[in-house]
């Protein structure tokens, strides 16, 4: 007979790497500390906030110049005038577009439950530039008025020419002070970028409009006004 195998002694366990599972702790940590700190970049902006409040408050600032430059194209006998005046009918209706699809886009409404420029005027401190005060609840810097609106409609000739560069060189010194209300307020990517480019834009279309309005006054009869 042969005798029983002898059973071997047990085996000890390999000792656990400890190093994976500290590895998989560091990822997982690592994770939920860059989406923490990306949740502020992607949360939609609130109703009272001034990236809502700029995009409201500019898409209604630029709809009046777009009202004002399609007057003029339709009236002027300037063709440079007439060429300008198309230049930003377009470009400042295509920022409305982008701005109110933004809204689209955050689940906003159009209006806000605040009044116009609110965001900007609770920006104690801030310097707005272009010169242009920080303005009150309702009013947006260097609009034009309803009479003013009304004294564009009604001129021609040189008249008509001259008025515009005047109104829309100091609207436009008004958008710039709303860009640098919202830049100094450290804005959303696509509000930061947008906003620049109005700034850029509409500096452009200053010189242009103030070199247009020279030539205008050097070549306009001496009855030509805007008062």
């Amino acid at each position: 007979m042969t005798s029983p195998e002898t059973p071997s002694p047990p085996q000890p366990e390999p000792p656990r790497r400890w190093w994976p599972l500290a590895g998989a702790a560091l990822v997982v940590f690592a994770l939920g500390l860059t989406v923490g700190l990306l949740a502020p970049a992607v949360r939609t902006p609130g109703d009272t906030s001034a990236d809502a409040g700029f995009a409201r408050d500019m898409a209604t600032h630029h709809a009046q110049a777009v009202e004002m430059a399609m007057i003029v194209h339709a009236r002027t006998d300037d063709p440079e005038v007439a060429t300008l005046a198309m230049d930003i009918a377009l470009t400042q209706q295509a920022q409305i577009g982008i701005m109110r699809t933004w809204l689209t886009q955050w689940d906003l409404p159009p209006t806000g439950s605040q009044p116009a420029m609110t965001w900007m005027r609770d920006m104690t401190g801030m310097d707005h530039g272009a010169g242009e005060p920080t303005p009150s609840a309702g009013t947006m810097p260097g609009l034009a008025s309803k009479t003013e609106i009304s004294q564009l409609r009604e001129s021609t000739g040189a008249n008509l020419d001259i008025r515009f560069a005047d109104l829309m060189a100091r609207h436009h010194r008004g958008g710039i002070a709303m860009v640098d209300a919202i830049l100094s307020a450290g804005p959303r990517a696509e509000v930061r970028d947008l906003a620049t480019r109005m700034r850029a834009g509409q500096q452009a279309e200053i010189a242009a409009l103030e070199t247009l309005r020279n030539r205008l006054h050097a070549s306009a009869p001496t009855d030509a006004s805007t008062d």
